[in-house]
């Protein structure tokens, strides 16, 4: 077998399950709407189990939606089946996946869930299944081609249950009104928490803020911007409110036989930029990279105009590299 039709191969595979995918992409009606909306109103887990390749999609489908604001737990259909469907009670929900949806092993989880009241959520691509006829809420994979060679082995149906799971833990979260800010909770390390690292975890605040009155003499703030370190002061006015930046440019720019008779309000730069404290710190680097300046104050939604923070380009690229 040659290069080419190895690659023809792959192509064809990818050709296919995309098929299925645009399939299921139609296929998305009421029911998937009355599925998330039940979901959202589960005040305990939900349970997400499968037999087969469908538990290994069950599990991923389970850890992006506990990373997302809803409790969650993966769990074998055999172990449940031998104690572990003590895990479920009336305030849960299992969903269920399974391409044929008469798996052996599903029965009792069936059964106990009617007996319970346990919401059930069925996934499968079989309508006339025993799995679709006792869920209180079905979601039908589309009839599809396996991708696989001999048309057996579970690759473009795989595909569409975990493209299906992804689909339901997001609209959940839109629905939930999930934040950034929810998500940094469950992603505090690695290259995910740096990525959701907000402003105001690694501003200078309070005293470390360099900022001054508009009318201040030039030797305070001279002192002030050599205090703080940061190559910038700000300038407020009488109201606490942010009117102007002076960087250590606009100081020499400034030096002259006039220099020491200056006021922070005459050399400073207008209409500072600025940053909310909610906002990524990527994007605040972003913003400095862009307008090529070195430092952003940091402000609140709540009072727009007054300054609670300063973030230097160094303290972003500590954490970016």
């Amino acid at each position: 077998m040659n290069k080419n039709t190895i690659i023809a191969d792959g192509k064809q595979v990818i050709k296919t399950e995309l098929i299925g995918i645009n399939k299921l992409f139609k296929s998305i009606d009421k029911n998937f709407d009355e599925a998330v909306r039940a979901l959202s109103k589960v005040k305990g887990r939900v349970i997400v189990t499968g037999v087969g390749k469908s538990g290994h999609i069950a599990s991923k489908i389970s850890s992006t939606m506990s990373s997302t604001g809803t409790p969650s737990q993966y769990c074998s259909p055999t172990d449940m089946s031998h104690g572990d469907l003590g895990i479920l009670s009336s305030n849960d929900a299992v969903i269920i996946i399974s391409n044929s949806g008469n798996s052996d092993e599903l029965t009792n989880i069936l059964k106990f869930a009617k007996l319970n009241n346990v919401l059930v959520i069925g996934i499968s691509s079989n309508i006339k299944s025993e799995l679709i006829k006792l869920s209180n809420i079905s979601l039908l994979i589309p009839d599809s081609n396996e991708a696989c060679s001999i048309g057996l082995a579970p690759t473009t149906s795989t595909s569409m249950a975990l493209i299906l799971g992804d689909a339901l833990c997001v609209a959940l979260m839109k629905l939930k009104k999930f934040k950034v800010s929810d998500y940094k909770k469950y992603h505090p390390a690695g290259s995910l928490g740096t990525k959701m690292l907000q402003v105001k975890d690694i501003m200078h605040k309070k005293s470390k803020m360099p900022i001054v009155q508009s009318s201040a003499n030039i030797k305070i703030v001279l002192i002030e911007i050599t205090k703080k370190s940061l190559g910038h002061v700000g300038v407020k006015n009488n109201k606490g409110e942010l009117i102007g930046i002076i960087t250590d440019g606009d100081i020499r720019r400034c030096m002259n036989k006039d220099f020491m008779k200056f006021k922070a309000k005459d050399i400073m730069t207008t209409k500072p930029k600025f940053v909310y404290e909610n906002d990524l710190m990527l994007d605040a680097l972003k913003l400095m990279h862009s307008n090529k300046i070195t430092c952003l104050f940091v402000v609140s939604k709540k009072s727009k105009k007054i300054p609670i923070g300063i973030i230097h380009i160094h303290d972003c690229l500590r954490y970016a590299n």
